[in-house]
């Protein structure tokens, strides 16, 4: 059994939401979680009661949107080559569109 935890209201978080995604849709999910620099518990409780996720800019969020930048810009040599544009694809531009949108208005350290 995991340790009880408050959360920041300090209200006691001791109830359990489990639910079915497949396997493109967790990747959609971690996708989501790791740019926005939050734990996944914290993003999908945002997410679910319909509140704004704000990213915390930190190095973990850079690097993971460095990471996909590489990712989307293989997919995109990839198409140059004949192959059709994704839906996928797509969105996660869109997803890394915004965060970077979010950070360079809240950080100065960024070009």
């Amino acid at each position: 059994m995991s340790a009880k935890n408050r959360d920041r209201k300090n209200r006691w978080r001791c109830k359990t939401v489990g639910f079915n995604v497949s396997p493109e849709e967790n990747d959609q999910i971690n996708f989501a979680v790791k740019l926005s620099g939050h734990t996944k518990q914290d993003f999908l409780i945002s997410r679910v009661l319909n509140r704004d996720i704000i990213v915390q800019g930190n190095p973990r969020v850079y690097k993971a949107l460095k990471n996909q930048l590489v990712l989307v810009l293989d997919e995109l040599k990839r198409i140059e080559a004949g192959a059709g544009v994704d839906d996928e694809l797509l969105d996660n531009i869109r997803l890394i569109t915004v965060t970077l949108n979010g950070m360079k208005e809240e950080c100065e350290w960024m070009p």
